[in-house]
């Protein structure tokens, strides 16, 4: 036991102004040892909420081994952010007789009081997590059902270029004239009533048109007939949404042949297979669509037809 040595753990999840950085945090850590012999452990841009960190595992293994005499963080909830993980934590701590140090507060988890003071701190620290992650939440839908560009790159055929909304920087998406051509013709060759993605897949092939530098493939084909960014949103797209559920937030006079939709996954949404889109919310969005509405409502009728077989499944019947 005299040969274990002090350990340093910190975390960041993101980069921000208001976060303290991980150097930062060592550094008061190092000043609560006096410069004595540790070792540190970084995890940057993992979440606090569970113990899905690779060098706080690697921290727990070397506790287990007995290498480990006392754990200090900058502050409570670097190492956890959840009741049941700290009460977990707090259980191996105690089996293998180590301290644990918060440099920000002074913490001796020898006594059943401390030890309470400890669990009261991290309910708070769940807490303010959770509260975060509700205002995250919120702010998400408030900009998606105002038609902002939530994050990611523009889909197939689009450009991303900066726009003011509402008073509030964005980006919209633009027709790419390199490409917007290539993916309105998936649409049009798809919405032939023979034609396969297999045999889009083959035509790109033969006439040596790639996708971002690769061979087209059918799950690609796939997600961009889904999308709704690329129709020229009318009224009886409008009403294609209503009937199969979504939330459509714009009125249907504002569907007038010219924009195209964001589609976003609904507040209370559980994953589900991209035919069913009930409680998913459809926004007008700021772009023109590329593809006339009854052109994209005819594919994407057209895959609600299909017959959707499951892999990896054994057969009963030979």
């Amino acid at each position: 036991m005299e040969n274990r040595i002090d350990a340093i753990y910190a975390r960041q999840s993101v980069d921000r102004k208001d976060s303290i950085n991980i150097e930062s945090q060592i550094e008061f850590c190092k000043y609560e040892l006096r410069n004595g012999n540790f070792k540190d452990y970084q995890d940057k841009g993992f979440s606090g909420k569970n113990t899905d960190r690779p060098h706080f595992q690697e921290l727990m293994a070397d506790i287990r081994q007995g290498l480990i005499r006392r754990v200090v963080v900058y502050k409570l909830d670097r190492i956890s952010r959840s009741i049941l993980d700290f009460a977990t934590m707090m259980e191996l701590f105690q089996e293998y007789n180590v301290e644990f140090v918060s440099s920000t507060k002074k913490f001796d988890t020898s006594t059943p009081m401390e030890r309470a003071m400890l669990n009261i701190c991290i309910v708070f620290a769940q807490l303010e997590r959770e509260t975060i992650q509700k205002r995250v939440t919120d702010a998400y839908y408030s900009r998606c059902q105002r038609g902002f560009h939530m994050s990611g790159a523009a889909p197939f055929g689009f450009k991303l270029e900066p726009t003011t909304i509402q008073g509030i920087y964005t980006k919209m998406m633009v027709p790419d004239p390199a490409t917007a051509n290539i993916a309105r013709l998936m649409f049009e060759v798809y919405a032939e009533p023979s034609m396969s993605f297999g045999d889009i897949a083959r035509y790109f092939a033969e006439n040596n048109i790639l996708i971002y530098g690769k061979e087209l493939k059918r799950g690609f084909i796939s997600q961009l007939l889904r999308n709704p960014i690329y129709a020229q949103a009318d009224l009886e797209l409008y009403e294609f949404f209503k009937g199969q559920g979504a939330v459509v937030v714009n009125d249907a006079a504002d569907f007038a042949g010219t924009n195209g939709c964001y589609l976003y996954q609904g507040r209370d949404v559980q994953e589900r297979k991209n035919k069913d889109l009930r409680g998913q919310i459809l926004v007008l969005a700021p772009s023109e669509g590329i593809v006339p509405a009854d052109t994209w409502l005819r594919c994407r009728k057209k895959l609600l037809a299909n017959i959707t077989f499951q892999g990896r499944r054994k057969a009963r019947n030979t």
